[in-house]
């Protein structure tokens, strides 16, 4: 009786059939489309507004419109200081992003940072965008002008002579058309609205088109 139970006990269970797929199924695959990240702050990263009413949210729309076959991945980090931005690039480049719109120093500026500082760090940036064979869209951005005119003065002239001295095409102003108007801006005065962040994507898309290609 002991032996019956032994073999019983240590007797092999069948293997199961191997499941089979449905008809239907298709595996999933890695999205083939060249990246473009945007790197920037709360401009990028929607503040205010519901999420997918981004600006790089209506750019994807905007590229998909045009027939350009991109992959739009948004780094846009609230509050992000150009300081920020350095120390995260390396989460960017593991994007392998073809082009990067680089938005940042907003933050730099209405915390008074030195202007030197923001220079250095978006300069730093762009190198090391650079080195990795991105291309780089640099997007300009002024500050309220109670910010006194001599600081103003020298924050404005910090993105026109990184795009010269780097060669990269410049936005002057990411916020043109929008800024002014209350009907595009949200109550902070700082943050374009739905409506405000669809100008600016169609900004961008023109600034960007240059470095776009069709595949």
């Amino acid at each position: 009786m002991l032996m019956t139970l032994f073999a019983c006990s240590t007797a092999k269970a069948p293997k199961p059939a191997p499941a089979e797929a449905p008809p239907d199924f298709k595996p999933m695959l890695a999205d083939p489309r060249p990246v473009i990240v945007t790197f920037g702050n709360s401009l990028s990263a929607g503040f205010g507004v519901d999420p997918g009413l981004s600006f790089p949210d209506f750019l994807q729309k905007e590229l998909d419109r045009a027939g350009f076959r991109y992959r739009l991945v948004n780094e846009g980090v609230s509050g992000d200081t150009t300081s920020g931005g350095a120390a995260r690039i390396a989460s960017v480049l593991a994007h392998n992003p073809e082009i990067v719109i680089l938005e940042l120093g907003a933050n730099d500026g209405l915390r008074g940072i030195p202007v030197g500082t923001t220079r250095d760090n978006l300069d730093q940036m762009i190198r090391a965008l650079e080195k990795s064979g991105a291309k780089v869209l640099l997007a300009g951005i002024t500050l309220p002008r109670n910010y006194g005119p001599d600081y103003i003065r020298q924050f404005d002239h910090v993105y026109p002579e990184l795009a010269a001295r780097h060669k990269v095409p410049l936005l002057p102003f990411l916020l043109e058309g929008v800024a002014l108007n209350p009907k595009l801006m949200q109550r902070d005065a700082l943050h374009p609205n739905t409506e405000g962040n669809k100008i600016v994507a169609a900004s961008v898309f023109k600034a960007l088109q240059p470095l776009l290609r069709r595949e």
